[in-house]
């Protein structure tokens, strides 16, 4: 019983915070009107279909179309020799789909027709027809007692199947029982709903995050789940008694005039992961940075000094980051291409050694991810599943002041792109003085030691130049007025 969940809710938000053994382990965060996409089900229109890319856009409803590649079309799946795109769809074609990666950055949602609905410990396939089994479930005498439960609680007249999720290991036959009823009903239900709606159209809308934790975050491990709301407590309470049970006992509303996220340090924590560099308790440290396209973690040893030679320090370094790691990606949320840099090594037994650390570490996380090993270059190439935007993309923008670069102009050289643009100017118009409008910075540096430039310029073009300071403009902004 080493983790809780806590709950903050509040009308525009609800924030989601995992902590285990007094760490926060997972953030996750729900706007009002920002809610993810992830498992919703819509009655779609095909609005193009691309063959050369074996894909289509999909109207479902959205300010952008959804993107369906071939092999997200259920019926090509496991075909030998599957049909080009141009042969299943057409466009203004009504396509049920369900939505697998939230839009993120300019890319639309990512859809599936393979329709899947979780439940507490199952998942319904309903174009399927056999019984799978979580991964995580590794003895084989326990997966097929599973698979044999789970297949004398099914119908005769079962058309669909099921995997089976790694907590239905702890359930009764009567929970699984309950399971199964639920996810039929609900899918009689959306295919009612979808044979009387017309396209696009939202057909399932998934539950939401505080309800999610219910069902996919509360294991045997989590000993409290506290909710700072109680119109939210008591709704999950409500569906805790109908479909998590083993959650009832573990809800608790907390009501007490401190925030719960200040009393669990949640709030420092969120802060710090949204900064580039992460500490270390050696004294190392990571350097953590996201692009479009992946995300490079850099580990330095700092300040570390520790053992009989560098190699010990270097080895101990690493196989502290690979810990930190792992809660990195779990705490950001971060997805796709992951670069690892550790501190190069030589010993071959401590590169083994760093990487079944890193191994353990994500053994945690519910997203699943490949971790490979070293590659010449002395890099880890790992892949995590990305359904969502992470915690930065959620919280932050780019800078407007440096557009994202991370880096601006020094005021020395905005003085001479100033200078230049006032050459251009002076060669175009025949005004009788140009006024210079920047920060207070590049004045001031017009002031003092670029003074005998903007007076060498003023002579040159023979006309005055004033200057104005302009307190809304950052350093690299500035214009030029001719009077």
């Amino acid at each position: 019983m080493s983790e809780e969940i806590l709950i903050n809710v509040t009308p525009q938000e609800t924030r989601v915070a995992v902590i285990y053994l007094g760490t926060v382990q997972e953030l996750h965060i729900e706007r009002a009107s920002q809610k993810g996409l992830v498992g919703n089900i819509y009655l779609g229109k095909v609005s193009r279909v691309l063959p050369g890319m074996q894909s289509a856009f999909i109207d479902i409803g959205l300010e952008r179309a959804a993107f369906l590649h071939v092999g997200d079309i259920w019926e090509t799946r496991g075909d030998e020799a599957p049909r080009p795109i141009e042969k299943i769809l057409h466009e203004g074609q009504s396509v049920l789909v369900q939505v697998i990666k939230d839009p993120i950055g300019a890319k639309g949602a990512r859809l599936s027709t393979q329709i899947s609905m979780a439940g507490r410990f199952l998942v319904y396939l309903p174009q399927e027809s056999r019984i799978g089994i979580s991964q995580k479930i590794e003895d084989e005498t326990e997966r097929e007692q599973l698979r044999g439960r789970v297949q004398q609680l099914l119908p005769e007249d079962e058309h669909g199947g099921f995997i089976i999720r790694t907590m239905a290991s702890l359930a009764e036959d009567g929970e699984l029982a309950a399971d199964v009823e639920y996810l039929h009903t609900l899918w009689d239900a959306i295919v009612n709903r979808a044979r009387l709606s017309e396209g696009p159209a939202l057909i399932y809308q998934e539950l939401d995050l505080a309800h999610r934790v219910l069902r996919d975050f509360t294991s045997e491990e989590t000993g409290r789940i506290l909710v700072d709301s109680r119109e939210t407590y008591l709704r999950l309470q409500g569906f805790a008694e109908d479909f998590t049970r083993a959650a009832v006992g573990k809800l608790s509303h907390y009501a007490a005039e401190r925030p719960l996220f200040d009393l669990y340090g949640v709030e420092e924590e969120i802060e710090r992961a949204l900064h580039r560099r992460v500490d270390l308790k050696s004294g190392g440290y990571l350097i953590i940075d996201q692009t479009e396209a992946l995300t490079t973690i850099d580990v330095n040893t700092g300040g570390f000094i520790s053992g009989r030679t560098f190699d010990e320090t270097v080895f101990k370094t690493n196989l502290e980051a690979a810990q930190a790691i792992a809660r990195q990606l779990r705490l950001r949320n971060l997805g796709g291409i992951i670069i690892l840099d550790f501190i190069d090594m030589d010993n071959a037994e401590h590169k083994e050694a760093v990487l079944t650390e890193l191994s353990k570490a994500v053994v945690r996380d519910r997203t699943r991810m490949t971790i490979n090993g070293f590659t010449s270059l002395g890099l880890v190439e790992m892949t995590r599943k990305r359904t969502r935007e992470s915690l930065a993309r959620v919280l932050c923008e780019s800078c407007p002041t440096c557009q994202g670069r991370g880096q601006i102009k020094t005021a020395q050289t905005v003085c001479y792109e100033i200078l230049r643009t006032l050459m251009r100017e002076a060669r175009q118009f025949n005004a009788k003085e140009f006024r210079i409008l920047a920060s207070q910075q590049v004045i001031d540096l017009f002031l003092d030691e670029e003074s005998p430039s903007l007076a060498q310029l003023s002579d040159f073009i023979g006309k005055p130049v004033s200057m104005q300071v302009e307190n809304l403009f950052g350093q690299e902004q500035f214009d030029i007025i001719l009077l």
